[in-house]
């Protein structure tokens, strides 16, 4: 079992930028992935960024390429999410997501794990 659980949301002026964490806790794995999705207020949930465990491999979502960096930091068994130039778009919960053994899912059904979300609001 792995436990997700994420942190770093608010509310920042559009322009800005924000470090969203995600610590996992429980069992890690060898191979597998860790991601990010977000839902924005009346919209499905949609893939951002993934990682592998491992913290090689990082892969988004062709409209998340450029502001987004996804990235793992082992020693302390955490997914961050780096976001930069904030859009009033981008305000949304961001959900943390881990699966045991594939990478490269972009859909909510390949992850196994899910944190409660983490809140981000961009004002314009």
């Amino acid at each position: 079992q792995v436990q997700l659980v994420e942190s770093g949301g608010g509310l920042v002026q559009a322009g800005g930028s924000l470090r969203l964490s995600c610590a996992a806790s429980g069992r890690t794995f060898s191979s597998g992935s860790m991601a990010w999705f977000r839902q924005a207020p009346g919209k499905e949930r949609e893939f951002v960024a993934g990682i592998r465990w491992s913290g090689t491999n990082a892969y988004y979502a062709d409209s998340m390429k450029g502001r987004f960096t996804i990235f793992r930091v082992n020693a302390v068994n955490a997914v961050y999410l780096q976001i930069n130039s904030l859009k009033p778009e981008d305000t949304a919960v961001y959900y943390c997501a881990a699966d045991r053994d594939r990478w490269g899912a972009t859909a909510m059904s390949g992850y196994d794990y899910w944190g409660q979300g983490t809140q981000v609001t961009v004002s314009s």
